[in-house]
């Protein structure tokens, strides 16, 4: 099952870039910035990678982002997470951005944008893999922040193809962010938010109602409400769930619990993906591998959700059916 799932064909549709930073490539930028990291060395550091719940994980995350400064170490951070996603057959990835964590320290929007653009158009020429850009709103600042964010990300809709909302989720429900997903939208901007991670089912419904998203990020507590799985169910739209993050963060208490197969079996478009690989242990082979063991997912269900993450890209139909033929003739020969 593990070279099965290995040689498979995949998309990543929820992965925040900077929770790609792996250790070594943290002490070599913070070297080359001559900045200090409060870690005597890389074993020090991945031992802090110990969570017990997301906010623990956010502190962290934040730290590392800090030594994030110019355009070059944007780049090197997305190169390193081609380059590994390149070696398990990711074909496309959605990746988020958080301009906020970077703006908020003085780092200009562009320099951000830039470092990480031009890595994934080099990742796209030289490694074949596509790819969309996708700016996060941080829940925990105001809606205000939010909307002087969306007014830097409107020079660069050639390189912005949506806007999703992360970050601390309790306490920060999506109707607080109502007008500026408004606005975004009739800018032409695809719509995700994470929701049901941490927060309650209300949270996706209003994701739902209220900021209008094609795609729910995590999602799991969605099936606490029976009305709500069968909605999400019938509109056919998928959720970008995140097994070892879920993991990671307490979000399940042991893989062996995980919800995947309560979601299929729920008809419920769902996809796998990475989240923030660096910290929770694993890229998309990893989350595949460990989720099928633990729950003992079937090649062919393992085959849908790698199909259901390539139907739920936000690539031009011809694109898409594309990437679903090279899956189908990967089953095919498999």
């Amino acid at each position: 099952m593990q070279t099965f799932i290995e040689n498979l064909p995949k998309a990543e549709l929820h992965l925040h870039i900077e929770g790609t930073f792996e250790p070594e490539l943290m002490f070599e930028i913070a070297q080359r910035n001559e900045i200090d990291l409060p870690f005597e060395d890389v074993e020090a550091l991945r031992k802090a990678y110990d969570f017990s719940r997301l906010q623990d994980f956010l502190d962290i995350y934040y730290q590392g982002m800090n030594v994030l400064r110019e355009e070059q170490d944007f780049y090197d951070l997305t190169w390193a997470y081609l380059t590994r996603i390149h070696k398990q057959n990711v074909l496309h990835t959605e990746i988020f951005f958080d301009p906020q964590g970077h703006t908020d320290r003085g780092i200009p929007f562009e320099t951000a944008l830039n470092g990480i653009y031009n890595a994934l158009q080099d990742g796209q020429k030289q490694l074949g893999i596509s790819f969309g850009v996708i700016m996060c709103f941080l829940r925990h600042l105001d809606e205000d922040a939010a909307m002087a964010t969306l007014e830097q990300a409107l020079a660069h809709k050639d390189k912005i193809i949506g806007v999703g909302l992360d970050s601390s989720e309790m306490g920060h429900p999506p109707e607080k962010f109502t007008n500026v997903f408004a606005r975004a939208k009739a800018e032409g901007f695809h719509i995700v938010a994470h929701a049901g991670e941490e927060g309650p089912p209300e949270y996706v419904r209003q994701a739902l109602d209220v900021l209008h998203v094609e795609r729910i990020d995590h999602g799991n507590r969605a099936l606490e409400d029976e009305a709500l799985t069968q909605r999400i169910v019938e509109s056919g739209m998928a959720l970008t769930v995140c097994p070892l993050s879920n993991l990671k963060l307490c979000v399940v208490d042991d893989l062996k619990n995980h919800p995947i197969k309560k979601m299929l079996k729920a008809g419920l478009k769902a996809t796998i993906n990475s989240d923030d690989p660096a910290y929770f242990g694993g890229y998309m082979n990893e989350n595949f591998g460990q989720l099928a063991e633990a729950v003992g997912l079937t090649r062919d269900e393992i085959a849908t959700l790698a199909r259901n993450g390539f139907e739920a890209t936000f690539l031009p139909k011809d694109q898409q059916q594309a990437l679903v033929a090279k899956l189908d003739a990967y089953l095919a020969t498999a």
